[in-house]
């Protein structure tokens, strides 16, 4: 078999192409400025490096547009050295798009459903978490009720999510993630 100038051998591993390493390069400076975006507290939940954190808190200082594009370039450089995945996930979560807050949101939103077609669903509830204020929840789930029957708005169908979520949460509400409790029933 002739070789060719452009041949290569099955077992020569040639690396990622140049557009590879520039799309991979893209999406972590993509990544970078989705850490530049955050707020204080939550930037401290994120696990990075001091180097990184510190390039983040400067460009969030910086007024200029030319001066934060170029800060965005260093953080897209900073984050080749560190693994994206624990961030991914970190900014995954304060969206509340992880697969187990996506499945803890889908229950709470079951559990209300439940509760509204049924005033039983109360002693579950009451069950799984001591001390939750059932008269609150009947009277939330009255208004919705009424709400839906009424076609109002559905405010204490959202209340009625919220407390759902504080229950499933507790008292630390830092941890609950900012998620939309939706307007369907």
């Amino acid at each position: 078999m002739a070789h060719h100038k452009y041949h290569h051998d099955e077992e020569e591993d040639l690396g990622p192409s140049k557009s590879e390493m520039k799309r991979a390069s893209k999406a972590l400076q993509d990544l970078g400025a989705e850490l530049a975006e955050l707020g204080k507290e939550r930037l401290a939940k994120v696990p990075i490096d001091e180097d990184l954190r510190d390039a983040v808190k400067d460009y969030q200082r910086f007024p200029s547009h030319e001066a934060k594009r170029r800060q965005l370039q260093y953080i897209g450089r900073l984050m080749r050295n560190v693994d994206p995945e624990p961030i991914r996930a970190a900014l995954d979560a304060f969206k509340g798009v992880s697969a187990v807050e996506t499945a803890r949101m889908h229950r709470l939103e079951q559990l209300r459903a439940r509760l509204i077609e049924d005033e039983k669903t109360l002693h579950d509830i009451a069950e799984a978490h001591q001390g939750a204020d059932l008269q609150h929840l009947r009277v939330l789930r009255r208004n919705a009720i009424k709400e839906k029957e009424l076609n109002k708005p559905p405010r204490a169908f959202r209340e009625l999510f919220r407390v759902l979520r504080e229950l499933e949460y507790g008292a630390d509400s830092s941890e609950q993630p900012d998620v939309d409790e939706g307007d369907e029933e």
